[in-house]
């Protein structure tokens, strides 16, 4: 719950104004402040104002007013309209006609709350009557109108979207359904204010409006917008959605990126539900890349929304019955060939879908804020298999495995890893903090705070050796090393992979680059090894480590035993005080 300074809380609190400034819990409104005015307009002390507005205030609002106030309340709580209503508040000398407006504010931490301002306009029956009766009308056109735009809204859409449908299908004519999305526009409110948010909102209408004027122009909720309109081909479709950003990005009063849209084509005899589903999908698999406007809703789009809700919805019992795997990956010595190290690689063994790749369930447990939940078990898992590898003779080389920045906003991560180790007591196994890398990639270094990198710091403090994954992939590289320390960079597999592409551009990057490493005392690792070439120009330029599937391919610690158990001879090992002098 979002807390106000004491002193700006007393602030508000002794202000002659009448107003209510809530935060949004578990969809109800809870008050976290009311003015000295609010309570003097209801006639209670605040700690009994209070109570009463956390009980809902319905028991004092005019029974046929109770609805209205309700619906206003449910719209404003979804986002779907502003919050300005008329209502009759029993008072000790009756009824009095109360108007009350209220609208968002986002906090400097990212907390939205919502502030009401209530005012007792009683004092004018003649003029009150009038102005219920206005407001009635209002209320029965805000139903179906956005009060910002003047577009449609989505009851609208609910109820004659199909008829549109209906009227372009009588016409010879394909439908199609655009969902829009204005791109940061959070970001625009917090930098312009909310006056030009919507003088923004007021453009994309007004932009999508000119452009089709064949079409149903609804306004969505927040900054969404749909578009039901008919299509000839999609080549002409996407031109015309491609010339409402250009537009958008030229007229608006700041800067913006303009929007991201998703394209869904009715099927046969489908309704706006599912033309509406669709379309969102396809937005969302577009993500945040300025680099495409629109996304036409395909069946591999469907299939993937599919793939993704089974993996959010069968995380916990995949954790429960350790459907996580542990396949380990050889590190090894460029100079020897010799195993240094292993990483912890997951793969999602699933007795209905067999293997799951990390490509699918990775980015869906991101998206879900739950990766932590698998890193740590990554985590606990390798630490469990250590006496299984002690006990069979197997070496116990340093494991690596990987963790997203994300992890560190849900949970203590130092301290759950310390807490890890104490449970499965891996010190009897001759094995320390020494013996586990933390890998985090370069991409999460791009959205980096100055805490994740003081957390990071910690890391190698508390005696885990810490590598910086994909280095090279394009997103902060260099100004890394500026602000924070690690033990290793592993070179993205496209660096080595594309040595000769662009006149060899990255064999020169990948030499410079490890030569920076060694005068910063870092060690280098080369991801992506497939030919013999390659092994000889990591040799040359002194990268010590190398991995890839020309080496070791990944494999449960099941198969490694069964091989050994088979008579296969163990993998050659580098002597423990060579690997701890190379990672």
């Amino acid at each position: 719950m979002y807390s106000f300074p004491e002193e700006i809380r007393r602030a508000y609190e002794l202000l002659p104004i009448p107003f209510v400034i809530d935060q949004l819990i578990d969809g109800k409104a809870f008050p976290l402040l009311v003015s000295d005015g609010f309570c003097e307009l209801v006639e209670m002390d605040r700690e009994r104002t209070v109570a009463w507005f956390k009980a809902g205030q319905f028991e004092r609002i005019h029974p046929d007013d109770v609805g209205k106030v309700a619906h206003v309340s449910e719209e404003f709580i979804g986002h779907r309209s502003g919050y300005n209503v008329l209502f009759r508040c029993k008072h000790k000398d009756g009824y009095h006609y109360i108007h009350a407006i209220g609208g968002w504010m986002t906090m400097p931490d990212g907390t939205e709350l919502a502030a009401l301002t209530y005012t007792d306009v009683s004092e004018s029956r003649s003029t009150i009557t009038a102005a219920a009766r206005e407001y009635d009308l209002f209320q029965q056109d805000l139903f179906f109108t956005d009060p910002i735009t003047g577009l449609p809204n989505v009851n609208y859409l609910h109820k004659y979207a199909d008829e549109k449908v209906h009227s372009i299908r009588v016409r010879g004519c394909s439908p199609a359904l655009i969902y829009l999305d204005i791109n940061f526009m959070q970001s625009y409110n917090n930098q312009y204010g909310f006056a030009k948010g919507n003088e923004l909102l007021r453009l994309v209408a007004s932009v999508f409006t000119d452009l089709f004027p064949e079409g149903l122009v609804i306004r969505g909720a927040e900054d969404h917008f749909i578009v039901i309109t008919p299509m000839s081909d999609r080549e002409q479709l996407g031109a015309v959605i491609d010339e409402a950003n250009r537009r958008i990005k030229t007229e608006a009063f700041g800067n913006t990126t303009g929007i991201h849209a998703g394209i869904s084509e009715y099927e046969d005899d489908a309704q706006t539900p599912d033309a509406l589903d669709n379309a969102r999908r396809a937005l969302k698999r577009m993500g945040r890349n300025l680099n495409v406007t629109r996304r036409f809703f395909s069946r591999d789009d469907d299939n993937r929304y599919w793939s993704r809700r089974y993996i959010v919805e069968n995380f916990n019992k995949a954790i429960e019955n350790k459907w996580f795997k542990v396949y380990y990956q050889g590190i090894s010595s460029v100079e020897s060939r010799k195993i240094v190290a292993f990483e912890a690689l997951a793969r999602w063994v699933d007795p209905i879908r067999g293997i799951i790749s990390p490509k699918e369930f990775i980015p869906a447990l991101e998206e879900y804020h739950l990766l932590y939940r698998m890193d740590l078990y990554m985590f606990e898992q390798v630490c469990r298999e250590i006496k299984t590898r002690y006990e069979n003779g197997l070496p116990l080389v340093p494991v690596s495995v990987n963790f997203a920045r994300q992890d560190f906003d849900h949970v203590d991560v130092i301290g759950e890893l310390n807490q890890i180790i104490e449970r499965h007591n891996i010190g009897q196994y001759g094995v320390g903090k020494d013996d586990f890398i933390i890998e985090i990639t370069e991409q999460d270094m791009a959205t980096a705070t100055d805490h994740f990198y003081e957390q990071l710091t910690e890391i190698r403090r508390a005696g885990f050796r810490l590598w910086l994954d994909d280095f090279g992939s394009g997103y902060s590289s260099l100004n890394v090393f500026s602000k924070f320390d690690v033990d290793l960079i592993k070179f993205d597999m496209d660096l080595l992979r594309n040595l000769d592409r662009h006149n060899g551009a990255n064999r020169e990057i990948m030499k410079a680059m490890v030569t920076v490493s060694k005068n910063l005392g870092i060690h280098s690792l080369a991801e992506g090894m497939e030919t013999e070439e390659q092994a000889v120009f990591l040799e040359e330029i002194g990268c010590e480590l190398v991995q890839g599937y020309a080496i070791h391919r990944p494999e449960a610690l099941e198969s490694i035993m069964y091989r050994l158990q088979s008579g296969e001879k163990a993998r050659s090992l580098e002597p423990k005080e060579n690997y701890a002098r190379l990672i």
